[in-house]
């Protein structure tokens, strides 16, 4: 069985903000604009180096949306920074216009989003994003899963031509995928290989994942891990192929099972190889105030929850 490292927790919002740092130094058309959240996106540092290419709109998120769609006219590659509630919600309409429907080149990077926003509670904790993204035609949705992975998306959408949603969180992770790696679009990482259940899992639901597989394998059941940074387009074909081999699914998510990657997968699924398959997600609910762990524990989105799946599911078959 593969082990993983835990080199050391980090947040994803600085991977984020060492990407677009990165960024500053090699592409001089990327532009950063933020709604008043520099230091909570981590923006600090490409503002320092780049202070002409930087645009502090303040707490005017719609306004944001709309600056950022005619910067593109120029040639612009802007990146927006707030909040994921601020990202998609608050701005929905102005996403879907000026940016979507109008194929604008903009990198919608969303910090906070899930319940691992923590205290700041439930009105703060979307939990609905990643539904409302991936329906907007055009528009390609990444959830990231650690510092090394965020930071590396971060860099790569600036060479993608079209609207993107980038999501991560607020609080240290374990950082376990290679500093070095190449991260392409759509395409999902095989990170265990299992002959029992297939767990399809994002963000900061894939390093529980891979604990999840170490209990079960002490249990006497194979998993699969399946690391989909990737929501949309999602890499139908590597869960199609997995699942007819293990005849089974577990998808994992930090997000609501109405609308996320688990009835993505479910709809592949049903096209192609209709298959017994359990959500490990919120169930049509809002969040709390409470540390990210409690929050984790109490809503089922961790290692223990996702064990308790995978037995359940694997009996269906």
């Amino acid at each position: 069985m593969k082990t993983y490292t835990n080199t050391g927790s980090k947040d994803t919002r600085s991977g984020f903000g060492d990407g677009l740092t990165e960024l500053g130094r090699t592409n001089p058309n990327v532009v950063a604009l933020c709604a008043d959240l520099i230091g909570s996106l981590k923006m600090n540092q490409f503002i320092e180096e780049n202070p002409e290419r930087f645009f502090q709109i303040g707490i005017a998120e719609a306004n944001m949306m709309g600056i950022a769609a005619g910067l593109t006219i120029g040639g612009k590659i802007p990146f927006t920074g707030t909040f994921a509630n601020f990202s998609t919600g608050r701005v929905y309409d102005q996403i879907r216009q000026s940016i979507a429907y109008s194929d604008k080149n903009v990198k919608i990077c969303a910090s906070h989003a899930g319940l691992t926003l923590g205290e700041d509670g439930a009105t703060h904790q979307i939990l609905e994003d990643i539904g409302l993204m991936k329906m907007l035609p055009g528009m390609t949705v990444i959830n990231t899963c650690d510092y090394n992975q965020t930071k590396a998306a971060t860099i790569a959408i600036a060479n993608h031509d079209g609207p993107v949603y980038l999501r991560f969180g607020r609080p240290k992770v374990a950082n376990f995928t290679p500093a070095d790696q190449k991260y392409e679009i759509g395409k999902a990482l095989h990170l265990q290989d299992g002959t029992d259940v297939t767990i399809v899992a994002t963000g900061h639901l894939v390093w529980e994942a891979l604990e999840a597989a170490k209990v079960l394998n002490e249990k006497g059941i194979s998993a699969e891990v399946i690391n989909i940074h990737t929501i949309k387009p999602l890499d139908a074909n590597a869960i199609i192929e997995s699942v007819k081999k293990t005849k089974c699914v577990v998808t994992a998510e930090e997000h609501n099972k109405l609308g996320g990657l688990g009835e993505s997968v479910s709809r592949i699924l049903s096209q192609n190889q209709p298959t017994p398959q359990e959500f490990v997600a919120t169930d049509d609910t809002f969040g709390e105030s409470g540390t990210p762990a409690q929050l984790m524990e109490k809503y089922g989105l961790n290692a223990e929850a996702i064990v308790k799946a995978c037995e359940k599911v694997v009996k269906r078959k």
